[in-house]
């Protein structure tokens, strides 16, 4: 079920100065919340929705179009590869940051074609998330780093 206003923030065009938006599918609520502490502590990003399924993912991706989508690989009805299919054709600009627990070579290949910006390990990369988040939404920003 999509949570966080998935039809928020959803008109038009942004200003430079405007937030810019995360939105979180995961299916663990804990997990879930955990994400959104850690994207509310980004300056200049907001989380404008959350999902736990593929069909309320799709539809609050569509609505509130955000810049970065932190997706789980594994979902209560499907997979964050039949998100970013669902997705990626029609909003290319979209970022996906994939976190999962399934890290193998052959999930991180079939994601990246679906169009994946980053496949991080929750066990291994969780600490990651932060610096590439904030990668994805200040693109900019990332690029100035050494």
């Amino acid at each position: 079920m999509a949570k966080r206003g998935a039809t928020a923030d959803s008109g038009g065009m942004e200003s430079s100065a405007a937030a810019r938006k995360v939105f979180i599918v995961e299916d663990a609520p804990f997990i879930r919340m955990g994400l959104v502490e850690i994207v509310d502590g980004i300056e200049g990003v907001c989380v404008v929705g959350e999902a736990e399924s593929v069909a309320d993912a799709v539809a609050g991706i569509f609505a509130t179009r955000p810049q970065c989508v932190i997706l789980d690989f594994r979902l209560i009805d499907g997979t964050g590869v039949d998100v970013m299919r669902a997705v990626h054709p029609a909003l290319p600009e979209i970022r996906f940051v994939v976190l999962t627990n399934h890290p193998s070579a052959q999930y991180r290949r079939v994601c990246m074609d679906a169009g994946a910006t980053a496949f991080l390990d929750k066990s291994t990369e969780f600490g990651r998330l932060r610096e590439v988040v904030a990668g994805c939404v200040f693109p900019s920003l990332a690029m100035a780093r050494p």
